[in-house]
């Protein structure tokens, strides 16, 4: 029963992680950033803030993730 729950519980927190993950604008680097140029400099600012709690939304999704998977390594471990 107690690994069951776990079991759901990480992959509701693997699901999680992978939204939040594909959510984030991704940086412009090398040959891309250069084609655009600065208009995504101009958008960017206004999602600074949003980009902010989407990093700390992944990282404790991250935490929470590892934390539940060696719960669960545990679980089955000792069974």
């Amino acid at each position: 029963m107690l690994l069951t729950i776990a079991k759901v519980l990480l992959v509701i927190f693997s699901i999680g992680l992978i939204l939040v993950v594909l959510l984030q604008s991704g940086k412009s680097a090398g040959l891309s950033g250069a084609i655009t140029g600065g208009a995504e400099q101009l958008v960017g600012r206004k999602a600074r803030g949003f980009d902010a709690v989407l990093a700390k939304i992944t990282a404790g999704l991250a935490v929470g993730f590892i934390g539940l998977t060696l719960w669960v390594a545990w679980l089955v471990a000792n069974a």
